[in-house]
């Protein structure tokens, strides 16, 4: 009796202590938002809020079909290392953590992909049930990311208005490619070296293939609906946020930093074709869930552009961006206020969503292709073989993301 007595006051000042501690990091959170805006901890705090977000988001998606099926859920977990706050709910299973890293998170589920708890009644191991069950599980991470991210492109453009995402020209630059080929505003581009583009998403993704020729190739479908083809040298510009200017013969790169007094962080040097998108800010309900359709599947087809791409080797690895660009990146988007952090935010749970239905080991869509074996091999796969499989996954992603923070950190002395 005494020793139960002994029991319930651990866990009691276990429990107040987690209180304590989550207390003291939502006090930290709003002290530095508040109190230190646009500070490199301001930030690393804000991008870890919207990776934070962004998994725990994912991992409720994941967790929300698990219990709707009656699988044991041992933990639900927001970041990763030693956990800071847990506790569980009454007749609840489940153990809710948040751990000291908040750069992933998980759902331990029971039998994820064999049994593993002999005490268990079978029907609660995730590899016991019905395959269309599994897969639904697997899939819903990835659901929960695309909603999440309607959700914002839909607020972003209710509250503060968007433009149109479509191809359509509007702008054209003074004495530029374009403007010297003829193309006008109106215009709509459907093609860009032979890719088919209906958004401007798409149309900077195929911008940013390798080029060796130099020369872009321009379908362009006119008002009147008739086709033509453009081919296109880019020019070089001096671009400031004042507007662009073309280095010529004449007029060099060093003539228009001193006519402007630029400073080095004043500009950079592009190359452009002179096309612009349109400008015009649209509003109301309608126009918001249009924004919000238009442009999910716009960013969706984008990313699955640049993966096929990284594979064929026509973007490299440069274009990715690693926890220290994701962190560059939220410095800039910052300076442009909340509406773009929430852009961006909805941009990387697109991201997420995109890269965890590859069917790559350790993926969501990796777990998907192996039931998809199973139903039609209709045997279990070999669980050594796919435990394997998974680890290997997942030492090439961390690697690869070590590759990638390494290159996003020389570019910061470069």
């Amino acid at each position: 009796m005494e020793n139960k007595k002994e029991e319930k006051k651990v866990t009691e000042k276990s429990g107040l202590i987690n209180i304590i501690e989550l207390i003291a990091i939502i006090i930290f959170i709003i002290v530095v938002l508040a109190m230190f805006p646009n500070t490199i901890i301001w930030n690393i705090v804000v991008l870890l809020l919207i990776l934070s977000v962004l998994i725990f988001v994912h991992e409720l998606g994941h967790f929300i079909m698990a219990k709707k099926f009656g699988v044991h859920v041992y933990e639900f977990a927001i970041g990763m290392g030693p956990v800071v706050v847990s506790f569980k709910r009454k007749n609840d299973e489940t153990l809710y953590s948040i751990r000291a890293f908040p750069i992933g998170g998980y759902n331990q589920l029971a039998g994820e992909s064999y049994e593993d708890d002999e005490d268990m009644p079978k029907n609660e191991f995730m590899c016991n049930k019905p395959k269309w069950q599994r897969v639904l599980i697997l899939i819903a991470g990835v659901t929960m990311n695309l909603i999440t991210a309607f959700i914002l492109l839909f607020a972003i453009s209710f509250a503060y208005g968007s433009t149109d995402s479509h191809s359509y020209i509007g702008s054209v630059l003074e004495d530029s490619p374009a403007s010297d080929a003829g193309l006008v505003v109106g215009d709509q581009i459907v093609q860009v070296n032979g890719y088919g583009v209906s958004t401007w998403d798409k149309i900077a993704v195929v911008n940013a293939m390798k080029n060796e020729s130099g020369i872009y190739t321009y379908v362009i479908r006119h008002d009147d609906g008739s086709i033509s083809s453009y081919q296109l040298t880019p020019a070089k510009y001096v671009v400031t946020s004042s507007g662009d200017y073309r280095i010529t013969d004449e007029r060099t790169e060093e003539d228009i930093v001193a006519s402007y007094n630029l400073s080095s962080s004043d500009y950079t040097v592009s190359s452009l074709v002179g096309l612009g998108a349109p400008t015009e800010v649209h509003h109301g309900f309608n126009n918001a869930l249009k924004y919000a359709c238009t442009k999910l599947k716009s960013i969706v087809s984008s990313m699955l552009l640049i993966i096929g791409s990284l594979f064929t080797g026509k973007i490299s690895l440069d274009a990715l961006s690693g926890p220290v660009g994701m962190y560059t990146v939220v410095d800039q988007v910052a300076k442009f206020g909340l509406a773009n952090i929430l852009y961006l935010t909805a941009y990387l749970s697109i991201n997420l969503a995109v890269v965890n239905l590859l069917p790559f080991p350790a993926f969501d869509g990796g777990h998907i292709l192996f039931v998809i074996i199973e139903l039609i091999t209709r045997k279990k796969t070999n669980q050594k073989i796919e435990g394997w499989l998974n680890t290997i996954g997942f030492i090439l992603i961390m690697l690869l993301m070590v590759i990638i923070t390494f290159k996003d950190i020389l570019k910061l002395f470069t």
